[in-house]
């Protein structure tokens, strides 16, 4: 996301291979309340449809941040994954950041993924993913940024079972439920605020 820019787009840019048939199962909605330093400025949602052959994830992001009663910044984010044979295929996201719109696609092509935004076209490696956080699949593979449409620069490490975190361009820790969904996030942003992420 991009609750003011730089690390925000990376935490709710709401991917990886397919979540195993029973996580799977468990998971055709994901919710959560989102906090910065402690207060609740929105929500993060996803939504699963298909099947294992063949999967689409929508996420709908909606955050306002306010300095007392006075709306400072309007976050809205919204995209499409699919995904075929557990392999990433193509994702088309519209980012609205305080009346600035970015617009993302990117497609798998034969060797590579495109990835195309308002600055042009990047060409990927061929297993690049969106980073989306809710399939820890993800992490052992090239990250894109699907808000700003660029490749990140980001390290990914299992501290145990069910936590992960993101390090470089992001600070980032993310934890799942033993069914291997997405259950919280908690992170750093640029200007020192923290956020995070509950599940509901």
């Amino acid at each position: 996301m991009s609750l003011l820019l730089g690390r925000r787009e990376l935490i709710a840019g709401g991917v990886g291979l397919l979540l195993p048939g029973a996580a799977l199962a468990a998971a055709r909605r994901l919710a959560f309340q989102v906090f910065r330093n402690g207060a609740k400025v929105g929500e993060h949602e996803m939504t699963f449809s298909g099947d294992e052959a063949n999967q689409t994830v929508s996420t709908d992001v909606d955050m306002v941040v306010k300095i007392g009663p006075v709306p400072v910044y309007k976050y809205k984010h919204n995209a499409v994954e699919r995904w075929t044979a557990g392999k990433f295929a193509s994702i088309e996201a519209t980012t609205n950041g305080n009346g600035k719109i970015q617009k993302t696609t990117a497609r798998a092509m034969p060797g590579y993924v495109q990835i195309t935004g308002s600055k042009g076209v990047v060409r990927g490696p061929a297993d690049a993913a969106p980073l989306s956080h809710w399939n820890q699949a993800s992490f052992g593979k090239p990250l894109f940024n699907q808000q700003e449409a660029k490749l990140l620069k980001v390290t990914c490490t299992k501290v145990k079972p069910g936590h992960w975190q993101i390090r470089g361009e992001a600070e980032i820790d993310d934890f799942y439920d033993a069914s291997g969904n997405w259950l919280a996030l908690k992170g750093k942003l640029e200007d020192g605020s923290k956020i995070e992420y509950r599940r509901i």
